[in-house]
């Protein structure tokens, strides 16, 4: 079984967010999501800004606040590096994380109605599909991604 490179407590907090925000404590989770990202912010990690981003995004009840961590996401990941990734995992790279973050976008302009915006995500998560693995992983993002233009083409902003 894969395993991380190296402990980390603050992807261990990130865990615990999770867990909190899939056992339905979605207030708990934000609220430990915003007390890391202080905490990420400082450190000036951008594998931990990205992952924390991306997973608080999740347990947004409002839209316009998904969105501002799913952009946090992306920007972390413009700034990370395969090595950086690779430290707490052997096998990530940022290529791989890009097709994910730009879906996220996507769906959540979509659900806001900027359908400009949802498109341009969709076309950069296609563009980036072949960085993704040959696996479940790689399967569900292309079928969110389908999934998400066939939405949108149909105007469900649910």
């Amino acid at each position: 079984m894969d395993q991380p490179v190296t402990a980390d407590p603050v992807m261990d907090a990130v865990g615990a967010a999770v867990e909190a925000g899939r056992a339905g404590d979605r207030a708990g989770a934000r609220a430990r999501f915003e007390a890391l990202w202080e905490q990420v912010t400082a450190d000036g990690d951008p594998f931990h800004r990205c992952t924390l981003a991306h997973y608080a995004a999740d347990v947004q009840d409002d839209p316009h606040a998904e969105l501002v961590w799913d952009e946090r996401a992306l920007a972390a990941a413009e700034e990370l590096t395969d090595e950086r990734a690779q430290r707490h995992h052997a096998g990530l790279t940022v290529g791989g994380f890009l097709p994910s973050l730009h879906l996220n976008l996507a769906d959540v302009h979509r659900r806001l109605g900027c359908d400009d915006r949802a498109r341009h995500h969709l076309t950069r998560a296609r563009d980036r599909v072949g960085a993704l693995p040959d696996d479940g992983y790689g399967a569900m993002i292309r079928a969110g991604i389908d999934r998400c233009s066939e939405r949108l083409d149909l105007g469900d902003r649910t």
